[in-house]
Protein backbone atom coordinates (compact mmCIF):
# COMPACT_ATOMS: atom_id res chain seq x y z
CA UNK A 1 0.00 0.00 0.00
CA UNK A 2 1.07 3.59 -0.48
CA UNK A 3 2.30 5.73 2.39
CA UNK A 4 1.50 9.38 2.92
CA UNK A 5 5.09 9.94 4.01
CA UNK A 6 8.34 8.04 3.74
CA UNK A 7 8.84 5.91 6.79
CA UNK A 8 11.22 3.13 5.84
CA UNK A 9 15.00 3.10 6.07
CA UNK A 10 15.80 6.82 5.69
CA UNK A 11 14.61 10.12 7.04
CA UNK A 12 13.31 12.40 4.34
CA UNK A 13 13.27 16.17 4.60
CA UNK A 14 9.85 17.83 4.67
CA UNK A 15 8.34 18.26 1.25
CA UNK A 16 8.27 21.72 -0.27
CA UNK A 17 4.76 23.12 -0.65
CA UNK A 18 3.77 23.77 -4.22
CA UNK A 19 0.79 24.96 -6.17
CA UNK A 20 -1.58 22.85 -8.19
CA UNK A 21 -0.06 21.00 -11.10
CA UNK A 22 -0.13 22.40 -14.58
CA UNK A 23 -1.79 20.27 -17.21
CA UNK A 24 -0.54 19.10 -20.55
CA UNK A 25 -1.47 21.33 -23.46
CA UNK A 26 -4.44 19.16 -24.37
CA UNK A 27 -6.22 16.83 -21.93
CA UNK A 28 -7.43 13.53 -23.32
CA UNK A 29 -9.13 10.35 -22.26
CA UNK A 30 -7.32 7.05 -22.05
CA UNK A 31 -5.76 6.15 -25.37
CA UNK A 32 -4.66 9.65 -26.35
CA UNK A 33 -6.01 12.05 -28.91
CA UNK A 34 -4.56 13.32 -32.16
CA UNK A 35 -2.67 16.57 -31.84
CA UNK A 36 -2.10 16.50 -28.07
CA UNK A 37 1.28 16.98 -26.42
CA UNK A 38 2.70 15.56 -23.20
CA UNK A 39 5.65 17.46 -21.78
CA UNK A 40 8.31 15.19 -20.27
CA UNK A 41 11.38 16.36 -18.35
CA UNK A 42 14.35 14.13 -17.61
CA UNK A 43 16.31 15.45 -14.63
CA UNK A 44 19.62 13.80 -13.88
CA UNK A 45 23.15 14.57 -12.74
CA UNK A 46 24.85 15.43 -16.00
CA UNK A 47 27.55 17.04 -13.86
CA UNK A 48 28.88 15.96 -10.46
CA UNK A 49 30.33 12.69 -9.11
CA UNK A 50 27.51 10.54 -10.55
CA UNK A 51 27.68 12.04 -14.04
CA UNK A 52 28.91 8.80 -15.64
CA UNK A 53 25.86 6.95 -14.31
CA UNK A 54 23.58 9.72 -15.52
CA UNK A 55 25.04 9.49 -19.02
CA UNK A 56 24.31 5.77 -19.16
CA UNK A 57 20.73 6.49 -18.13
CA UNK A 58 20.40 9.20 -20.77
CA UNK A 59 21.88 6.94 -23.46
CA UNK A 60 19.31 4.29 -22.62
CA UNK A 61 16.39 6.70 -22.41
CA UNK A 62 17.10 8.39 -25.72
CA UNK A 63 17.62 5.07 -27.50
CA UNK A 64 14.52 3.59 -25.88
CA UNK A 65 12.30 6.53 -26.77
CA UNK A 66 13.51 6.44 -30.37
CA UNK A 67 12.90 2.68 -30.54
CA UNK A 68 9.47 2.73 -28.91
CA UNK A 69 8.20 5.61 -31.07
CA UNK A 70 9.99 4.50 -34.25
CA UNK A 71 11.93 7.73 -34.31
CA UNK A 72 8.86 9.98 -34.23
CA UNK A 73 8.61 10.94 -30.53
CA UNK A 74 4.88 10.35 -31.01
CA UNK A 75 2.45 7.70 -29.83
CA UNK A 76 -1.20 7.46 -30.89
CA UNK A 77 -0.90 10.94 -32.39
CA UNK A 78 0.35 12.41 -29.11
CA UNK A 79 3.70 14.20 -29.23
CA UNK A 80 6.17 13.44 -26.43
CA UNK A 81 7.98 16.73 -25.89
CA UNK A 82 11.17 15.95 -23.93
CA UNK A 83 13.57 18.35 -22.27
CA UNK A 84 16.74 17.41 -20.38
CA UNK A 85 17.79 19.13 -17.15
CA UNK A 86 21.01 18.85 -15.11
CA UNK A 87 20.18 18.53 -11.40
CA UNK A 88 23.92 18.92 -10.66
CA UNK A 89 23.60 16.16 -8.03
CA UNK A 90 22.20 18.82 -5.70
CA UNK A 91 18.88 18.17 -3.91
CA UNK A 92 18.03 21.86 -3.45
CA UNK A 93 18.72 22.56 -7.11
CA UNK A 94 16.59 19.58 -8.11
CA UNK A 95 13.63 20.72 -6.00
CA UNK A 96 13.77 24.19 -7.55
CA UNK A 97 13.96 22.69 -11.04
CA UNK A 98 11.03 20.38 -10.33
CA UNK A 99 8.87 23.30 -9.23
CA UNK A 100 9.84 25.28 -12.30
CA UNK A 101 9.08 22.37 -14.64
CA UNK A 102 5.65 21.80 -13.13
CA UNK A 103 4.91 25.48 -13.52
CA UNK A 104 5.80 25.20 -17.20
CA UNK A 105 3.35 22.36 -17.76
CA UNK A 106 5.52 19.26 -17.47
CA UNK A 107 3.38 16.39 -16.23
CA UNK A 108 5.97 13.58 -16.38
CA UNK A 109 9.36 14.01 -14.71
CA UNK A 110 12.04 11.38 -14.22
CA UNK A 111 15.62 10.38 -14.19
CA UNK A 112 17.74 11.15 -11.15
CA UNK A 113 20.58 8.78 -10.23
CA UNK A 114 20.86 10.11 -6.65
CA UNK A 115 18.66 8.48 -4.01
CA UNK A 116 18.74 11.58 -1.84
CA UNK A 117 17.32 13.65 -4.69
CA UNK A 118 14.70 11.06 -5.60
CA UNK A 119 13.45 11.05 -2.02
CA UNK A 120 13.04 14.84 -2.18
CA UNK A 121 11.17 14.77 -5.47
CA UNK A 122 8.76 11.90 -4.89
CA UNK A 123 6.56 13.80 -2.38
CA UNK A 124 6.39 16.74 -4.79
CA UNK A 125 4.94 14.49 -7.47
CA UNK A 126 2.01 13.67 -5.22
CA UNK A 127 1.48 17.28 -4.17
CA UNK A 128 1.32 18.37 -7.80
CA UNK A 129 -0.32 15.27 -9.26
CA UNK A 130 2.37 14.67 -11.86
CA UNK A 131 4.16 11.39 -12.62
CA UNK A 132 7.68 10.92 -11.29
CA UNK A 133 9.95 8.07 -12.44
CA UNK A 134 13.15 7.57 -10.46
CA UNK A 135 16.04 6.24 -12.52
CA UNK A 136 19.06 4.42 -11.02
CA UNK A 137 18.24 5.84 -7.55
CA UNK A 138 17.96 2.65 -5.49
CA UNK A 139 16.67 3.69 -2.03
CA UNK A 140 13.94 1.32 -0.89
CA UNK A 141 11.87 4.19 0.50
CA UNK A 142 11.04 5.33 -3.04
CA UNK A 143 8.87 2.24 -3.45
CA UNK A 144 5.34 2.82 -2.22
CA UNK A 145 5.85 6.45 -1.27
CA UNK A 146 2.79 7.53 -3.29
CA UNK A 147 0.74 6.55 -6.34
CA UNK A 148 2.43 9.14 -8.55
CA UNK A 149 5.94 7.73 -8.11
CA UNK A 150 7.41 4.85 -10.11
CA UNK A 151 10.89 3.49 -10.65
CA UNK A 152 12.56 2.17 -13.78
CA UNK A 153 15.49 0.46 -12.00
CA UNK A 154 16.06 -1.89 -9.12
CA UNK A 155 16.01 -1.12 -5.40
CA UNK A 156 18.43 -1.91 -2.62
CA UNK A 157 16.37 -4.77 -1.24
CA UNK A 158 16.83 -6.67 -4.50
CA UNK A 159 20.60 -6.18 -4.23
CA UNK A 160 20.65 -7.57 -0.71
CA UNK A 161 18.45 -10.53 -1.60
CA UNK A 162 20.91 -11.34 -4.38
CA UNK A 163 23.82 -11.05 -1.96
CA UNK A 164 22.05 -13.32 0.52
CA UNK A 165 22.03 -16.07 -2.07
CA UNK A 166 25.84 -15.95 -2.23
CA UNK A 167 26.60 -16.44 1.48
CA UNK A 168 24.45 -19.35 2.57
CA UNK A 169 22.87 -19.36 6.02
CA UNK A 170 23.58 -15.98 7.68
CA UNK A 171 22.50 -17.13 11.15
CA UNK A 172 25.15 -16.36 13.76
CA UNK A 173 27.38 -14.48 11.30
CA UNK A 174 28.69 -10.97 11.77
CA UNK A 175 28.11 -8.77 8.76
CA UNK A 176 29.63 -5.32 8.30
CA UNK A 177 28.24 -2.93 5.70
CA UNK A 178 30.89 -0.61 4.27
CA UNK A 179 29.13 2.26 2.53
CA UNK A 180 28.97 5.97 1.87
CA UNK A 181 27.07 8.06 4.38
CA UNK A 182 24.11 9.29 2.37
CA UNK A 183 20.72 7.94 1.30
CA UNK A 184 22.10 5.14 -0.89
CA UNK A 185 24.55 3.86 1.73
CA UNK A 186 22.12 4.29 4.60
CA UNK A 187 19.48 2.43 2.63
CA UNK A 188 21.88 -0.45 2.12
CA UNK A 189 22.58 -0.65 5.85
CA UNK A 190 18.85 -0.73 6.58
CA UNK A 191 18.18 -3.35 3.92
CA UNK A 192 21.00 -5.63 5.07
CA UNK A 193 19.72 -5.38 8.64
CA UNK A 194 16.20 -6.16 7.47
CA UNK A 195 17.14 -9.08 5.22
CA UNK A 196 20.16 -10.70 6.89
CA UNK A 197 19.46 -9.47 10.40
CA UNK A 198 16.04 -11.10 10.34
CA UNK A 199 17.77 -14.38 9.54
CA UNK A 200 20.03 -14.26 12.57
CA UNK A 201 23.03 -12.24 11.41
CA UNK A 202 24.49 -9.43 13.48
CA UNK A 203 24.78 -6.38 11.22
CA UNK A 204 27.07 -3.41 11.89
CA UNK A 205 28.17 -0.64 9.57
CA UNK A 206 31.11 1.56 8.71
CA UNK A 207 29.78 4.67 6.97
CA UNK A 208 32.17 6.94 5.08
CA UNK A 209 31.46 10.64 4.45
CA UNK A 210 31.01 11.51 0.78
CA UNK A 211 33.77 14.10 1.18
CA UNK A 212 36.37 11.54 2.35
CA UNK A 213 39.47 11.04 0.22
CA UNK A 214 41.50 8.94 2.66
CA UNK A 215 39.76 5.62 3.29
CA UNK A 216 42.42 4.07 5.52
CA UNK A 217 40.79 4.96 8.88
CA UNK A 218 37.54 3.38 7.73
CA UNK A 219 39.25 0.25 6.41
CA UNK A 220 40.94 -0.11 9.80
CA UNK A 221 37.52 -0.06 11.47
CA UNK A 222 36.49 -2.96 9.26
CA UNK A 223 39.68 -4.77 10.18
CA UNK A 224 39.01 -4.29 13.87
CA UNK A 225 35.45 -5.57 13.51
CA UNK A 226 36.65 -8.85 11.96
CA UNK A 227 33.36 -9.62 10.18
CA UNK A 228 32.35 -12.96 8.74
CA UNK A 229 31.16 -11.03 5.68
CA UNK A 230 31.88 -7.55 4.37
CA UNK A 231 29.08 -6.08 2.27
CA UNK A 232 30.31 -3.10 0.25
CA UNK A 233 27.86 -0.55 -1.18
CA UNK A 234 29.69 2.15 -3.11
CA UNK A 235 29.16 4.45 -6.06
CA UNK A 236 30.93 7.27 -7.87
CA UNK A 237 34.40 8.45 -8.71
CA UNK A 238 36.07 7.29 -5.48
CA UNK A 239 35.37 3.60 -6.18
CA UNK A 240 38.87 2.73 -7.35
CA UNK A 241 40.62 4.43 -4.43
CA UNK A 242 38.29 2.73 -1.96
CA UNK A 243 39.00 -0.76 -3.30
CA UNK A 244 42.73 -0.08 -3.39
CA UNK A 245 42.63 0.89 0.28
CA UNK A 246 40.72 -2.24 1.30
CA UNK A 247 43.29 -4.34 -0.55
CA UNK A 248 46.23 -2.51 1.07
CA UNK A 249 44.75 -3.13 4.51
CA UNK A 250 44.43 -6.87 3.87
CA UNK A 251 40.64 -6.96 4.09
CA UNK A 252 40.29 -9.64 1.41
CA UNK A 253 42.36 -12.12 3.39
CA UNK A 254 40.36 -11.32 6.53
CA UNK A 255 36.78 -11.68 5.32
CA UNK A 256 34.67 -12.74 2.35
CA UNK A 257 33.55 -9.67 0.42
CA UNK A 258 30.36 -9.20 -1.56
CA UNK A 259 29.48 -6.11 -3.56
CA UNK A 260 27.50 -4.94 -6.53
CA UNK A 261 29.17 -5.26 -9.91
CA UNK A 262 29.54 -1.68 -11.04
CA UNK A 263 30.12 -0.14 -14.46
CA UNK A 264 32.43 -1.53 -17.13
CA UNK A 265 35.04 1.08 -16.22
CA UNK A 266 35.28 -0.40 -12.72
CA UNK A 267 36.21 -3.93 -13.76
CA UNK A 268 39.92 -3.20 -13.51
CA UNK A 269 39.68 -1.25 -10.24
CA UNK A 270 39.21 -4.06 -7.74
CA UNK A 271 42.90 -4.89 -7.60
CA UNK A 272 44.63 -8.25 -7.12
CA UNK A 273 41.70 -9.61 -5.13
CA UNK A 274 39.25 -9.23 -8.01
CA UNK A 275 38.65 -12.95 -8.36
CA UNK A 276 37.99 -13.23 -4.61
CA UNK A 277 34.97 -10.92 -4.66
CA UNK A 278 31.43 -12.26 -4.93
CA UNK A 279 29.41 -9.91 -7.10
CA UNK A 280 25.72 -9.29 -7.10
CA UNK A 281 24.78 -7.88 -10.46
CA UNK A 282 21.95 -5.68 -11.56
CA UNK A 283 22.93 -5.78 -15.24
CA UNK A 284 25.78 -6.13 -17.68
CA UNK A 285 25.31 -6.40 -21.45
CA UNK A 286 26.15 -10.10 -21.77
CA UNK A 287 24.16 -11.19 -18.71
CA UNK A 288 21.12 -12.03 -20.80
CA UNK A 289 20.30 -12.78 -24.43
CA UNK A 290 16.91 -11.53 -25.55
CA UNK A 291 15.56 -9.36 -28.39
CA UNK A 292 15.04 -6.26 -26.23
CA UNK A 293 18.56 -6.38 -24.82
CA UNK A 294 19.91 -6.80 -28.34
CA UNK A 295 17.86 -3.87 -29.58
CA UNK A 296 19.10 -1.68 -26.73
CA UNK A 297 22.77 -2.54 -27.02
CA UNK A 298 22.67 -2.13 -30.81
CA UNK A 299 20.85 1.20 -30.61
CA UNK A 300 23.20 2.64 -28.01
CA UNK A 301 26.20 1.46 -30.03
CA UNK A 302 24.86 3.09 -33.18
CA UNK A 303 24.52 6.32 -31.22
CA UNK A 304 28.23 6.18 -30.40
CA UNK A 305 28.19 4.73 -26.89
CA UNK A 306 28.14 1.34 -25.16
CA UNK A 307 25.45 -0.23 -23.00
CA UNK A 308 26.46 -0.32 -19.34
CA UNK A 309 25.11 -0.76 -15.81
CA UNK A 310 22.37 1.87 -15.86
CA UNK A 311 21.52 1.92 -19.55
CA UNK A 312 18.48 -0.34 -18.95
CA UNK A 313 17.09 2.14 -16.40
CA UNK A 314 16.83 4.75 -19.13
CA UNK A 315 15.48 2.33 -21.72
CA UNK A 316 12.85 0.98 -19.31
CA UNK A 317 11.96 4.54 -18.31
CA UNK A 318 11.23 5.28 -21.96
CA UNK A 319 9.17 2.07 -22.26
CA UNK A 320 7.11 3.06 -19.24
CA UNK A 321 6.51 6.62 -20.39
CA UNK A 322 5.49 5.53 -23.89
CA UNK A 323 3.16 2.88 -22.48
CA UNK A 324 1.60 5.35 -20.03
CA UNK A 325 0.89 7.86 -22.81
CA UNK A 326 -0.19 5.19 -25.28
CA UNK A 327 -2.80 3.88 -22.84
CA UNK A 328 -3.60 7.03 -20.87
CA UNK A 329 -3.04 9.91 -23.25
CA UNK A 330 -2.26 13.04 -21.23
CA UNK A 331 -4.51 12.04 -18.33
CA UNK A 332 -2.28 11.35 -15.31
CA UNK A 333 -4.79 9.09 -13.52
CA UNK A 334 -5.23 7.01 -16.67
CA UNK A 335 -1.43 6.81 -17.08
CA UNK A 336 -1.08 5.48 -13.53
CA UNK A 337 -3.74 2.85 -14.12
CA UNK A 338 -1.98 1.77 -17.31
CA UNK A 339 1.31 1.23 -15.49
CA UNK A 340 0.05 -0.53 -12.37
CA UNK A 341 0.40 -4.28 -12.80
CA UNK A 342 1.97 -3.91 -16.25
CA UNK A 343 4.25 -6.81 -17.26
CA UNK A 344 6.59 -6.24 -20.19
CA UNK A 345 9.78 -7.44 -21.83
CA UNK A 346 12.80 -5.37 -20.77
CA UNK A 347 16.52 -5.68 -21.52
CA UNK A 348 16.96 -7.77 -18.34
CA UNK A 349 14.01 -10.00 -19.13
CA UNK A 350 10.38 -9.86 -18.05
CA UNK A 351 9.60 -7.11 -15.53
CA UNK A 352 6.42 -6.14 -13.69
CA UNK A 353 5.30 -2.92 -12.06
CA UNK A 354 3.74 -4.21 -8.85
CA UNK A 355 0.33 -2.58 -8.64
CA UNK A 356 0.22 -2.17 -4.86
CA UNK A 357 3.41 -0.11 -4.39
CA UNK A 358 5.08 0.27 -7.81
CA UNK A 359 8.08 -1.90 -6.98
CA UNK A 360 9.79 -2.98 -10.18
CA UNK A 361 9.93 -6.77 -10.03
CA UNK A 362 12.83 -8.08 -12.12
CA UNK A 363 15.48 -10.77 -12.30
CA UNK A 364 18.91 -10.25 -10.73
CA UNK A 365 22.27 -11.96 -11.25
CA UNK A 366 25.17 -13.40 -9.31
CA UNK A 367 28.40 -12.84 -11.21
CA UNK A 368 32.15 -13.15 -11.18
CA UNK A 369 34.94 -11.37 -13.01
CA UNK A 370 37.29 -13.58 -14.99
CA UNK A 371 40.47 -12.69 -16.85
CA UNK A 372 40.18 -12.98 -20.63
CA UNK A 373 43.08 -11.79 -22.75
CA UNK A 374 44.34 -9.54 -20.01
CA UNK A 375 40.92 -7.98 -19.44
CA UNK A 376 38.47 -8.62 -16.61
CA UNK A 377 35.13 -9.77 -18.01
CA UNK A 378 31.89 -10.51 -16.13
CA UNK A 379 30.20 -13.90 -16.29
CA UNK A 380 26.84 -14.94 -14.87
CA UNK A 381 27.08 -17.45 -12.04
CA UNK A 382 23.34 -17.63 -11.49
CA UNK A 383 20.21 -15.81 -12.60
CA UNK A 384 17.71 -15.20 -9.80
CA UNK A 385 14.09 -14.88 -11.00
CA UNK A 386 12.08 -11.83 -10.03
CA UNK A 387 10.01 -13.62 -7.39
CA UNK A 388 13.12 -14.77 -5.49
CA UNK A 389 14.43 -11.24 -5.00
CA UNK A 390 11.13 -9.36 -4.75
CA UNK A 391 11.00 -6.80 -1.94
CA UNK A 392 8.18 -7.00 0.60
CA UNK A 393 5.22 -4.79 -0.17
CA UNK A 394 5.81 -1.27 1.13
CA UNK A 395 4.13 -0.75 4.47
CA UNK A 396 3.88 -4.48 5.22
Amino acid sequence: MFRSRITRFVVVAAAVAMGASACASTQSAAGGSTGSTVKVAIMTSKTGPLAAYAQQYLDGFKAGLDYETKGTDKVNGTTIDVTYVDDQDNPETAVTQFKDLVGKGYTIIGGTVDSGIALKLAPLAEQNKVLYFSGPAAADAITGVNRYTFRSGRQTWQDVETAKATIGDPAGKKVVVFAQDYAFGQGNVAAVKSVLGSLGATVDSVLVPLSATDFTPFALKVKQARPDLLYVAWAGESTGAMWQTLDQQGIFSLSPVVTGLATTASYGLYGPATDKIDFLSYYFPTAIDNPVNTAMTDAVKQAGSQADLFTPDGWVGAQMIVHAIQQGGSNVDAQIKALEGWTFDAPKGQETVRATDHAMLQPMFQAKLVKQGGTWTPEVVKTLPANEVAPPEAGS
